[in-house]
């Protein structure tokens, strides 16, 4: 198969966090991938109230010259920085790129269409920031960055990650497979192992556990239907997996009957099977309702410890 390039856009901000992403890079794809890097740095602004020139005397006007050298240069050595990082581990100079710019409209945004204008692929953060209260991922930035980024995917990492196996969550839907073939694409030529997984609805998710204690019968009859529905998807994910170029030997499927929460299920299977990655699509089972906002996606993103997550 054909090795196409895989694009990735790291935004950088100058914490030992936000360097994590080039250790999750380097331990997927390692320096031999093709694969192109962008590092990207939204120079920070001051308010545009403090900025008018209109009202502004030439001491002033001096001393905000020379914040802004300041800035550029500090971003200069955050580029640097990383990009010396991926040097050192091998990953070939031409394939890394830097981008410094001012703050547009909002620094997400910015992001996002950069992204959009170079038709990357997907862009990395960590969940976390320059401080290590406050989540990276929940502000505003990467909020927003998500919600701008409604039709591609991206990444999100929380922690350090070693482990190259990767947990693709799938439900019978067409979205599902959408973020299977995202895999696909950007997992082709490596040597992760992947999992095609899906926890089956537990009847207690639909009505109080007091109503099912004299109902065992259909509880059963939920189960073989609901394997029966997702059996095709699972097989098609694994069809599609292997078109991509993955081997047998790389990809294993699960079912599990799951209990009352989906994203428990997830988060068990994850941490007591040592995995790296978790894949979520964006959507679920809804065409209306944004799967990423919903309460499954919510609680493993709030809750998840040394682990990357790909909203798809």
């Amino acid at each position: 198969m054909e090795d196409l390039t895989k694009s990735i856009v790291i935004p950088l901000d100058g914490s030992k966090n936000s360097l994590r992403s080039l250790e999750y890079i380097n331990l997927i794809y390692g320096p031999s991938h093709n694969l192109e890097v962008t590092l990207i740095h939204i120079l920070p602004s001051l308010p545009p109230i403090l900025t008018d020139n209109k009202s502004m005397d030439k001491k002033t006007r001096a001393k905000l010259k020379s914040v802004e050298k300041k800035n550029e240069e500090m971003a200069e050595q955050i580029l640097s920085k990383a990009k010396n990082i991926l040097l050192t581990k091998g990953f070939n100079e031409e394939k890394i790129k830097t981008c410094c710019q001012k703050r547009g409209i909002t620094i997400a945004q910015d992001i996002c269409n950069y992204a959009s204008i170079k038709q990357v692929d997907t862009i990395l953060l960590t969940k976390r920031g320059r401080t290590e209260i406050k989540s990276f991922f929940m502000g505003k930035v990467s909020t927003r960055l998500v919600e701008y980024r409604r039709n591609n995917p991206v990444w999100i990492l929380e922690g350090s990650i070693d482990s190259k196996n990767v947990l693709v969550c799938v439900d019978n839907s067409e979205n599902a497979l959408r973020a299977v073939d995202h895999v696909g694409f950007m997992l082709s030529g490596t040597d992760c192992h992947i999992t095609i997984f899906h926890t089956m609805k537990h009847l207690s998710r639909f009505v109080p556990m007091q109503v099912l204690e004299e109902a065992e019968d259909l509880e059963q009859l939920w189960r073989n239907k609901a394997g029966k529905e997702i059996a095709p998807y699972i097989k098609k994910a694994r069809e599609i997996l292997l078109k991509a170029g993955l081997s047998e030997e790389q990809i294993t499927t699960k079912v599990t009957e799951g209990r009352r929460s989906a994203a428990d299920d997830i988060l068990k299977e994850a941490q007591d099977n040592d995995y790296g990655t978790i894949v979520m699509g964006r959507r679920g089972l809804s065409a209306v309702k944004e799967f990423f906002m919903g309460s499954v996606t919510t609680s493993v993103l709030n809750r998840v410890a040394s682990l990357a997550i790909w909203i798809v």
